[in-house]
């Protein structure tokens, strides 16, 4: 399945363990760092640099569609109240 999100990176870690990772429920940012580095081999800002690139990507979906469908809304959710706090 051609995702193009994150070109080659994203070739070498896999879809779908990005997508599994982004699934898995970690209590704080720490614990969540350290198995992406651990796991994937990137930082935590590539990381979410391609799983943004990835929910964007309409293929994602056909991977894991509860996750990626999750975790757009999430993004639409907080993007909507980032929005609403800069127009007061």
């Amino acid at each position: 399945m051609p995702v193009e999100a994150g070109g080659g990176v994203l070739a070498q870690i896999g879809v779908r363990a990005v997508l599994a990772l982004a699934a898995r429920t970690l209590s704080s940012p720490g614990p969540r760092d350290r198995a992406i580095r651990e796991e994937l081999g990137v930082s935590p800002t590539s990381y979410f640099q391609l799983l943004n690139a990835l929910l964007d990507s309409p293929g994602a979906v056909t991977v894991d569609p509860v996750t990626v469908n999750r975790l757009r809304r999430l993004r639409d959710v907080r993007r909507i109240t980032r929005e609403g706090n800069t127009r007061s």
